[in-house]
């Protein structure tokens, strides 16, 4: 048994498992051995591709909540806490 890639149009849509001898079939896809370049969303044009995918913009919540974060630590320490104290009052 090894690990397969069904790959439709290029595309890296699945990885099976698959002993690749008995008679098996995905219409409209390829099934070609993974190798550690195998990532589902990847790409295979005779070798496998993957670029990882840029992480999202941080939503305006998600920055406003950063700097309230960042603005009570800097408060915290200004109060003579260390890292641990502070860590253990936010949570991280």
């Amino acid at each position: 048994m090894s690990n397969y890639a069904v790959v439709k149009n290029g595309v890296v849509e699945n990885i099976i498992v698959w002993d690749g001898q008995n008679a098996f079939s995905i219409e409209g896809s390829e099934l070609v051995e993974v190798t550690d370049n195998a990532r589902i969303g990847g790409t295979y044009d005779g070798e496998f591709h993957y670029v990882q995918p840029t992480p999202p913009e941080p939503t305006a919540e998600q920055v406003a909540a950063a700097e309230v974060r960042a603005s009570t630590v800097e408060k915290l320490k200004a109060l003579g806490l260390n890292d641990a104290e502070i860590a253990s009052i936010t949570g991280g």
